[in-house]
């Protein structure tokens, strides 16, 4: 996961091991990870935070990236599928922005979503269909394909969209889970420093249906592609991980954690 890092700036060079013990040294308990090993979170700067995790038994570090992002999107649950190497997290699918009954917008903004959720303890074993739950996402890049005006979209059909947009979950037995195939256009561009490197990270609002949609791409990889950094009003095009946490809408029965999800 060393290039999903890449997108909130740690360089290509970054003595992982190093990145592990300065976590271990000044990170805080993570909530709602697992109830052994060890589980925590270091708060970077503007949201952006590292989540570290080893298992039980297990040798080894995982340091995954997360941001808390101000908005809320909406996500009517398709399925819920358990990670077996990653007993507390979970893949979501469901329709983001689902239709309210009052809602008569010809236009709708819903789509199908795919996400990677770190805190699935706080979910009940059972959890209908369709049951709408309030999520914080936010994408990192796996791979950035375009970045540049509207007219180098790769589909011109995609600016007669909603929003001018794509988004669809990757369906091949072998890509990974929680990942989207992204034709955003760019709104805004914010900068964070990320304290440990002293690297700038640009925060990308994008013009998602329903809601924006924040992604952070590596810098280093878009210069290896020789592709541009992003610009308002620009559009970035590629597959994108996105995680994050449950923000609303638990059922009752989530606060008994002895009946979790999985």
């Amino acid at each position: 996961m060393d290039f999903l890092l890449e997108c909130i700036g740690f360089p290509p060079d970054t003595d992982i091991e190093e990145l592990e013990r300065h976590i271990v040294a000044k990170g805080e308990p993570a909530p709602w990870r697992g109830p052994g090993g060890t589980h925590l979170r270091l708060p970077l700067a503007g949201g952006v935070e590292l989540f570290l995790d080893r298992e039980r038994g297990q040798d080894f570090y995982t340091i995954m990236p997360q941001c808390r992002v101000p908005h809320r999107l909406r996500v009517a649950v398709t399925e819920l599928v358990a990670i077996s190497d990653s007993p507390f997290d979970a893949l979501l699918f469901g329709r983001a922005n689902p239709r309210l009954p009052e809602d008569d917008d010809p236009e709708s903004s819903e789509y199908t979503i795919a996400a990677y959720l770190t805190d699935r303890r706080r979910l009940p074993r059972e959890i209908p269909t369709g049951h709408v739950l309030a999520l914080s996402l936010a994408g990192f890049a796996l791979d950035v394909s375009f970045c540049g005006p509207n007219d180098g979209v790769r589909d011109p059909a995609i600016l007669d969209s909603a929003r001018g947009a794509f988004l669809a979950p990757l369906g091949g037995a072998l890509d990974p889970g929680g990942c989207m195939d992204l034709s955003l256009r760019v709104r805004e561009i914010k900068h964070v420093r990320n304290p440990i490197t002293g690297a700038l990270v640009e925060v990308l609002e994008t013009d998602a249906p329903g809601r924006p949609l924040v992604l952070f791409a590596s810098l280093w990889q878009l210069e290896r592609d020789d592709l541009p950094k992003p610009r308002p009003g620009w559009r970035i095009e590629g597959t994108f991980l996105l995680s994050g946490r449950i923000a609303g809408g638990l059922p009752p029965t989530s606060k008994h954690v002895g009946e979790s999800f999985g």
